[in-house]
């Protein structure tokens, strides 16, 4: 799906790297990730946030991935994608306890 063709297969270091980093990170960003997630369900008073980060989201799917593939267009369709982005943002909310790495692995094994 991505605009450069790779088609090396990741090793498992630097796959546990990854998720290392991921959960890491999502514990420095979870008030930004909650504050995004509360302004989903009061789109009234508080849509800022949501479509900042839809927009944001979007802009950075359409310059790092192949816009020509199905799977792309559906991800960066803003009319049917909020479902993939609030499992997105509560995956990664999840990610910030002790734990968060394991279940991150889990997650992506069984996705």
């Amino acid at each position: 799906m991505r605009n450069s063709f790779n088609n090396n297969k990741i090793k498992l270091e630097e796959f546990e790297a990854l998720i290392q980093l991921t959960a890491e990170m999502s514990k420095v960003l979870y008030p930004y990730i909650r504050q995004i997630l509360q302004s989903r369900d009061d789109l009234i008073r508080n849509p800022k946030p949501w479509t900042e980060f839809k927009s944001r989201y979007i802009e950075l799917i359409s310059e790092r991935f192949n816009t020509n593939s199905m799977k792309v267009k559906r991800l960066i369709d803003s009319s049917c994608n909020d479902e993939v982005f609030i499992n997105i943002l509560l995956t990664l909310a999840l990610c910030i306890s002790d734990d968060g790495s394991q279940k991150l692995r889990t997650i992506l094994f069984n996705y």
